[in-house]
C-alpha cells in the first residue's frame, strides 16, 4: 500500500514537472529547475511526523511541541541553514503567560430603573481575563455602537455624533459586508482598540443570531481556558488594553435584554447592521462587571529560526521571512473517542510545505541575492503570539526585513486550480505573485469567504502590523469537478474538522496540490529576493498608510 502511494505521488510530480516545462517563463532557468524538483511525498512525510499522536498536538511548552521544534530544526540544519535565533542558536525564546477569570468571584449585573438583575456566568455571559488588573470593577451606562467600527477612509463611523467617554459600549461582532475583504477582516478584529480610542471603559460583544457557529455556548469551553500574551523584558504583557476595565461576550438572549426600553429595538438595530448603516444610541441600562483575574501558568515558548545567507554583497543584509506556526491545541476534550488535536492541516501542512520550500532554495547553485529566514513560530493558536514576538523583536534588524510569506491551512483537498493570495493587492509584491501563479498554472481569485476575516487570522498579520508587506496564499474554490463546490468544501471542513481531533493525517489530502503550494512559496520568495528594489506598499493603501513607511509612487 505504501509503495502504491509513493508511486502515485512520483507520477503526480512527473506530470507537474512536464506541465511546467511546457510553459515559457521569465523565471531564470535555475529557479525553474528547482521548482520542478518539488517532492509531494516529502510533504506527506513531514506532515505524517508532525501530526503523529506521539507529538500530542504540539501545544507550546509541552514535550510534543519540543519534538516538533527539534524536527524542524534538524531538517533545516541538514539543508545547510545557519542558526539565526538567540545567541547563535536556532531558537528564539518567547516568554508566554496565561491568565484565567476566577469565575466564582466574577460577576456581571444589569441594572434598569434601579432594579438589579444578576446574570449567569457561562449561560448569559463570559468575561475576558484582564492581564493588567488582577481585580477590576466597572459600572457604567451602556451605549450601542453598531459594529463598533470607525473607518473614515470607507466613509463609515459607528461612533459619529456620540460621546462614549467613561461608558461601556456594546457592539455586534463582525464588520460591514460592503468593506473590502481585508479591511473587513481588520475592522472585525480592532474593536477593543477603537473603543479605547473613543474613551470607553468596557465592552460588550455579541453575534448576529444567524451566526450559529460562534454562539456563546460554543465559544465558552475554549474561552474558559483563558488567554495568553507574550511578556516584554520588563515582565509586562503585550497587546492588552488597560483602559478597558471589563470585557464580556453575551449570549443572544442577553443581548436582547440590553435593548428593552431603548429608542431602537434589538431587531431593528440588527436590521440596520445588516444593511451596513452606521448607528449609535444609548441603551436604557447600566452594567457592572467585576472581574477577578489570576495567573495560571508561565510557558517557555520557542520559535525556530534558520538562515540561508544571500549572495549579493549589499542585498544579503535584507531578509525575506518565511513563517508557519508549529503549534496546535494539544490534548483536549474527547471528540468521537479521540482527544489528541493533531493539527495535520492546521498547521503541520504549512510547516511541511515551508520545509520543502527550504529544500528548493538549498538546491540552487547560487543562493538568492537577499537572505532568506525560515521561522517556525509558537503560540499562533493563542493569538499569533510567536510571530508577533518575532516581528516585534526580530533576531535580525527589523528595518532590513523586506517581506513575509506565511502559510497556514492552505487547503489542499482538491486540485489547486486557483489561489487567493491575501495581501498581494496591497503592495508591489503583486508582480511576484502574478509571475509565480502564471508559471505554476493557477488563476488568481478573490476571497470567497470574506466573512471569515482570514486576513487577520494568521501570522502574516504580525508582519503587516510592523509595516512589512506580507503574502498569505490559500487555495481558491475551483476543483475541476462541476459537482464539487470548493467553497462549500472549505466551509464544511471548518464547521466539522477544524480545531478538532479529526484534523489528522488520515484526511483526503491532495499532495499534488500541496506541491504547487511549495512552488508558489518558492517562486514568490525567490523573485522577491532577486529584485533590485525591496517591496513597497501601494500608494494610498490602507495597510501601508496605517502601518508602513513606504509606498509605490503614482
Amino acid at each position: 500500500m505504501i509503495r502504491l502511494i509513493s508511486t502515485s505521488l512520483t507520477l503526480l510530480s512527473g506530470l507537474l514537472t512536464s506541465s511546467l516545462l511546457a510553459q515559457p517563463s521569465v523565471i531564470p532557468a535555475d529557479a525553474q529547475r528547482a521548482a520542478q524538483a518539488v517532492r509531494p511525498d516529502a510533504i506527506r512525510a513531514h506532515m505524517r511526523f508532525l501530526a503523529d499522536d506521539a507529538l500530542e498536538g504540539r501545544k507550546p511548552g509541552t514535550r510534543g511541541f519540543a519534538l516538533a521544534a527539534n524536527y524542524v530544526q534538524t531538517q533545516l540544519e541538514a539543508l545547510g541553514m545557519k542558526p539565526a535565533g538567540d545567541n547563535g542558536t536556532y531558537r528564539q525564546a518567547v516568554p508566554l503567560r496565561r491568565w484565567q477569570v476566577r469565575e466564582g468571584t466574577s460577576t456581571l449585573t444589569l441594572t434598569r430603573n434601579g432594579k438589579e438583575q444578576p446574570l449567569a456566568y457561562g449561560r448569559n455571559f463570559i468575561l475576558s481575563p484582564n492581564p493588567d488588573l488582577p481585580a477590576s470593577d466597572v459600572s457604567a451606562p451602556v451605549v450601542f455602537v453598531g459594529y463598533g467600527v470607525s473607518a473614515p477612509e470607507l466613509d463609515y463611523d459607528d461612533y459619529a455624533g456620540i460621546d462614549v467617554t467613561g461608558k461601556i459600549v456594546a457592539f455586534v461582532n463582525g464588520a460591514p459586508a460592503t468593506f473590502p475583504s481585508n479591511q473587513r477582516a481588520y475592522y472585525s478584529s480592532a474593536k477593543a482598540e477603537n473603543a479605547v480610542a473613543h474613551g470607553a471603559v468596557g465592552v460588550l460583544s455579541f453575534n448576529l443570531p444567524t451566526d450559529l457557529q460562534n454562539r456563546l455556548q460554543s465559544a465558552a469551553p475554549r474561552a474558559r481556558q483563558g488567554i495568553y500574551r507574550w511578556m516584554d523584558k520588563q515582565g509586562n504583557p503585550q497587546r492588552t488594553f488597560p483602559a478597558l476595565k471589563g470585557t464580556a461576550s453575551l449570549s443572544d438572549s442577553t443581548a436582547r435584554l440590553l435593548f428593552a426600553g431603548a429608542s431602537t429595538s434589538f431587531d431593528d438595530a440588527l436590521l440596520k447592521a445588516r444593511r451596513n448603516q452606521p448607528q449609535a444610541f444609548p441603551l436604557n441600562v447600566w452594567i457592572r462587571m467585576q472581574t477577578q483575574t489570576e495567573v495560571v501558568e508561565d510557558v517557555a515558548g520557542q520559535n525556530v529560526v534558520a538562515l540561508l545567507p544571500g549572495s549579493d554583497p549589499v542585498l544579503k543584509d535584507e531578509y525575506i521571512v518565511y513563517v508557519a506556526h508549529l503549534d496546535h491545541l494539544g490534548i483536549g476534550r474527547p471528540v468521537k473517542g479521540d482527544s489528541i488535536y493533531n493539527g495535520a492541516h492546521d498547521n503541520a501542512s504549512g510547516v511541511a510545505i515551508n520545509l520543502e520550500t527550504a529544500r528548493l532554495f538549498a538546491s540552487l547553485p547560487k543562493t538568492p541575492r537577499r537572505s532568506i529566514l525560515f521561522v517556525g513560530v509558537t503560540g499562533e493558536e493563542m493569538g499569533l503570539l510567536g510571530s508577533d514576538f518575532f516581528a516585534s523583536n526580530p533576531t535580525v534588524p527589523k528595518e532590513k526585513i523586506v517581506a513575509n510569506l506565511c502559510l497556514d491551512m492552505p487547503f489542499f483537498f482538491h486540485p489547486l486550480l486557483d489561489i487567493v493570495p491575501y495581501g498581494s493587492e496591497h503592495s508591489s509584491m503583486v508582480k511576484e505573485v502574478t509571475a509565480a501563479a502564471k508559471f505554476v498554472g493557477v488563476q488568481i481569485a478573490k476571497d470567497p469567504i470574506p466573512e471569515q476575516a482570514v486576513f487577520m487570522r494568521s501570522d502574516h498579520f504580525s508582519f503587516v502590523r510592523q509595516g512589512i508587506p506580507a503574502i498569505y496564499v490559500k487555495s481558491g474554490s475551483q476543483t475541476g469537478n462541476p459537482n464539487l463546490d470548493g467553497t462549500k468544501l472549505n466551509l464544511d471542513w471548518r464547521a466539522t474538522i477544524y480545531h478538532s481531533p479529526q484534523d489528522d493525517i488520515n484526511q483526503p489530502f491532495d499532495f499534488n496540490a500541496a506541491a504547487k503550494h511549495v512552488q508558489l512559496q518558492f517562486l514568490i520568495g525567490y523573485l522577491t529576493a532577486q529584485a533590485d528594489q525591496r517591496p513597497i506598499w501601494n500608494q494610498g493603501d490602507f495597510f501601508g498608510t496605517k502601518f508602513g513607511k513606504s509606498a509605490v509612487k503614482p
